[in-house]
């Protein structure tokens, strides 16, 4: 039997008394570790954390905090080759699509440590200027936020077990709030190892870090008034959260990141070969392999003239045939697995449902395996589905309803840009749009008429090829989430981060008592 990873909770390492949850590699088929949290004590944990971990924190400057970070990522920089072992093993990513997940973690990680080391010794944060309320400003009312004096618990999604963790932990470490971390169980041991890591070097102080592997059963349970709930995942599991007494009775503050239809628009006025056009060719493949698809901010949806619609088939299609799909160990390789036979089955069922609306346009069954037995291993090839015209554009409610979360997207042309912008609408609400295109008037305007239903929207012309960020690269100085059926939160965006972990008041007062935090 394999090893069982234990978790950390109340200052311990402690395992789970059941037998476990074995997580396996879904390339090779191997059994390679075991997560349980049965029989933990999660209302004493969480209250060490709040109580032991929150103070701590607290008592440091948000400077200090940063320091803490930046050990962190050195730190986690140090033992960069375990990680990607353990990725590749348990994730089956290849090294280009393990580094998206690892030192995309130690980058927003950096960038954190940075921003906090500006906001100096405060232990609080003002929040705008004093605001008069009487005459001669004799009586002013001056907002300020301060660290929630609760715990942050994280339910994360199986797809980045790395950054997932740390693009929500360095804004709560930094704001003086304490983690308690719930991996996805599929992917667990990499949040595991990375929080051992951590504790073990005693970079934070008792408390501040806790991760709990296993089942979730009772962890929102244990949450009170003044916790924060942060939860990236399925639709349907957020619902069940959002109705759960923790956050309808007491009102414990929730932030939820779930399904999101993402698109890509190639807008009018293009020609085939031309630039705009093949840097959305480009951006569609790589968003579509990168992880096997297996990104919340991946492209679903490609918008383009319908008189482009064959051409852009023809482009894309031709890239999608060179990824070599299998096992990461091998160099030849460059599109890894799923995480699971079970996610290999909802993509596959997933499709056959899209099929019934939208023509095949490049088949996945067309790859063959590198040094992997399909019998065993996690893995489907990428394919490009169509909706041909305008009026299939409509009619293909799927297209617009339904999240293939693999390497899977539907091209659909639409007549003209007004119709682009209502199919895209369709998806009620999106993490990320991209738009594609050379006329800076243009995508200024199509920029502004999508952002009210996408977190971000990504404009990418020529003058922008060599240095953009890529459509579904989160960067922690941009704001990632989104309305709608994306889930309606909001992270990262820089220091706006800290707001989920701060709580604002208003303190009325002269204004004598007021300028002494000016002075500090």
């Amino acid at each position: 039997m394999s090893e069982l990873l234990l978790n950390h909770l109340g200052g311990r390492w402690l395992p789970g008394t059941g037998a476990g949850t074995a997580l396996f590699d879904p390339v090779l088929g191997d059994e390679l570790v075991r997560v349980d949290a049965t029989g933990l004590d999660l209302p004493a944990g969480f209250a060490y954390a709040r109580e032991q971990g929150g103070a701590a924190l607290r008592a440091l400057s948000y400077r200090q905090r940063a320091e803490m970070l930046g050990a962190i990522v050195k730190l986690l920089q140090a033992n960069r080759d375990a990680y990607y072992a353990i990725a590749t093993a348990n994730s089956g990513t290849v090294k280009n699509d393990s580094a998206v997940d690892i030192d995309g973690a130690i980058y927003t990680l950096g960038t954190y440590a940075k921003l906090g080391a500006a906001l100096g010794e405060q232990r609080f944060l003002l929040d705008g200027e004093p605001a008069a309320l009487a005459k001669d400003g004799a009586f002013q009312s001056q907002h300020v936020q301060l660290p929630v004096r609760g715990l942050a618990l994280f339910i994360n999604a199986f797809n980045f077990p790395a950054w997932g963790l740390w693009e929500k932990a360095a804004p709560a470490l930094l704001s003086g709030v304490p983690v308690v971390v719930k991996p996805a169980t599929a992917t667990a041991w990499l949040t595991q190892r990375m929080v051992q890591d951590v504790v073990d070097a005693g970079i934070l102080p008792a408390g501040a870090l806790s991760v709990v592997c296993g089942s979730s059963a009772g962890l929102l349970d244990a949450l009170q008034p003044f916790d924060l709930l942060s939860f990236t995942g399925s639709a349907d599991t957020a619902a069940l959260l959002r109705r759960h007494r923790a956050v309808a009775e007491r009102s414990v503050r929730v932030n939820i990141e779930a399904d999101s239809i993402n698109s890509a628009l190639l807008l009018e006025g293009e020609a085939p070969g031309s630039a705009a056009f093949d840097l959305l060719v480009k951006e569609v493949v790589r968003e579509m392999t990168v992880k096997s698809g297996q990104k919340c901010t991946a492209i679903r949806r490609v918008f383009v003239p319908q008189a482009l619609y064959a051409a852009a088939a023809e482009a894309i299609s031709a890239r999608l045939a060179k990824t070599t799909v299998g096992n990461p160990r091998n160099e030849a390789v460059r599109m890894g697995a799923l995480v699971s036979r079970a996610q290999l089955a909802t993509v596959q069922q997933g499709l056959q449902a899209l099929k019934a609306q939208a023509e095949v346009l490049h088949d996945g069954a067309t790859h063959a395996l590198v040094d992997a037995d399909p019998a065993l291993a996690c893995c489907v090839g990428p394919s490009l589905l169509g909706t041909r015209d305008a009026a299939g554009s409509e009619a293909a409610d799927r297209v617009h309803a339904s999240e293939v979360f693999g390497p899977v997207a539907t091209l659909v042309p639409y007549r003209d840009a007004a119709h682009a912008l209502e199919l895209i609408r369709r998806g009620e609400g999106s993490l990320v749009a991209s738009l594609y295109g050379s006329d800076d008037a243009r995508l200024a305007d199509a920029a502004l008429e999508l952002a009210d239903c996408h977190g971000r929207v990504h404009v990418v012309s020529p003058a922008v090829a060599a240095v953009h960020s890529g459509h579904g690269n989160v960067m922690p100085q941009s704001l990632h989430g989104g309305p709608g059926r994306a889930g309606g939160g909001e992270e990262l965006g820089g220091l706006r981060a800290l707001n989920f972990y701060h709580r604002r008041a208003a303190v009325q007062a002269a204004p004598g008592v007021l300028v002494r935090w000016a002075q500090g």
